[in-house]
């Protein structure tokens, strides 16, 4: 049976990926910064019949904790095959370019960028031992600086300097380790779910959480002549879905 690590799975997104792998027989482990919150996603999905589903307390800010993680994993399975990173927020107001705190730069990168470093390289020693390794990172159009330099783009004046920055960085922190594992089985690649209708956003997303969830494992599952090092929002392009960085 295959593995998965979702971070930010207890709810909303993360919560719905874990759910649509567990139904595809994959054994998915939750990762939650609350522990009693994944325990309550897991019991969840366990009364909904999935029994192959584990939490896993993970705070991605939070180098020990991923260590911990990583450890305890490690005593349930030898091989990762896939890693979602899910797990972000959106860096509180004000986000204007002039009016954003420093500390807010700070704790959003510490979970959209930090965060993803913290658990991609404590992991990857499990994921190099899978035949079929697949990274995936959600990220945002919003992060695409190529359309938030176009006044075309239907979200051109909605700039949360903040979010929209550490989305960039996450963007370019998958080109990069795509480019270092190119020679490799990995795929990874960058995924925008769309404006789903979330907490994230105080439910004003248009888009379903199901629909986002299945654009997020398309590339969890792509074979091996698929992409990797790419960009991709289904909502912004729905013919090819690669968007520009």
């Amino acid at each position: 049976m295959k593995t998965a690590l979702v971070t930010g799975a207890n709810k909303s997104i993360g919560y719905e990926v874990a759910r649509q792998l567990a139904q595809k027989d994959i054994y998915v482990f939750l990762a939650s910064r609350n522990l009693e919150n994944g325990l309550d996603a897991t019991n969840q999905l366990k009364l909904d019949g999935f029994n192959n589903v584990e939490a896993i307390q993970l705070d991605i800010t939070d180098d020990e904790s991923v260590k911990n993680a990583r450890a305890e994993i490690g005593k349930k399975t030898k091989i990762l095959d896939i890693l979602i990173n899910n797990a972000g927020i959106y860096g509180g107001y004000p986000q204007a370019a002039l009016d954003a705190s420093i500390d807010q730069f700070k704790a959003t990168f510490d979970t959209n960028v930090y965060g993803v470093v913290r658990v991609t390289q404590a992991f990857i020693d499990l994921l190099k031992k899978s035949p079929e390794p697949r990274i995936v990172n959600v990220s945002s159009s919003q992060g695409s600086i190529t359309l938030h330099s176009d006044p075309a783009y239907k979200y051109y004046d909605y700039k949360g300097v903040v979010y929209l920055s550490s989305k960039s960085a996450l963007n370019m922190y998958t080109v990069v380790l795509a480019y270092e594992l190119k020679n490799s089985h990995f795929k990874i690649n960058a995924v925008c779910p769309g404006y789903t209708k979330t907490d994230f956003n105080g439910h004003r997303g248009t888009g379903k959480i199901e629909d986002a969830a299945k654009r997020i494992l398309k590339y969890a599952f792509i074979g091996k002549d698929g992409p990797t090092g790419k960009f991709f929002s289904e909502e912004n392009n729905p013919e090819t879905e690669e968007i520009p960085w």
